[in-house]
């Protein structure tokens, strides 16, 4: 089962005024443990920053799932809670689970965990809505589904026709 854990990544990033900061961000990354979190979260680090990083932690959180909507960048966690019956007992157990959401405002992430959840055999609530500090969230893409990007002065191979064979001289 895959989890999302938080890591938290430190480096020197220039302000407005053009000075270096140190600053720390949170990183949402879907991974099967700490050591994958660790090595993914390099992995794609090394393509946005420019220069030394590091993680200074990894931690598990209790997300559940991620809705993202290309139009925002601003990222929200959506607390929902509903209520199961156990099916041996017939007690009413209350459940809560933790989303994130990109949205523009607090009011559209409202409007979008509700559509991202309407399937939802079970009447739902959302309790809680707000601006989360997660700068990117890095799914788990597998490697057949991962789009190789090919530079723009290389050929792919399927493109290049094959080398023409040459038939053996016939000698007189």
């Amino acid at each position: 089962m895959r989890t999302w854990f938080i890591c938290k990544v430190k480096y020197q990033k220039e302000d407005d005024s053009g000075r270096l900061r140190n600053i720390t961000e949170p990183y949402l990354v879907d991974a099967l443990s700490y050591t994958e979190a660790e090595s993914r979260t390099y992995q794609e680090m090394e393509v946005i920053i420019r220069g030394e990083f590091y993680i200074t932690s990894i931690t598990k959180s209790k997300i559940i799932d991620v809705f993202q909507y290309e139009d925002a960048d601003t990222w929200y966690k959506c607390k929902i809670t509903y209520t199961v019956t156990d099916a041996d007992s017939g007690k009413e157990k209350k459940v809560v689970n933790q989303m994130v959401i990109t949205a523009n405002d607090a009011k559209e992430a409202y409007d979008r965990i509700y559509e991202s959840l309407d399937n939802m055999l079970v009447t739902f609530k959302v309790v809680e809505i707000i601006e989360s500090p997660i700068v990117e969230v890095f799914p788990y893409v597998s490697e057949e589904d991962r789009e190789t990007v090919i530079p723009d002065h290389l050929t792919p191979v399927s493109e290049v026709e094959p080398p023409m064979t040459s038939e053996p001289d016939e000698e007189a």
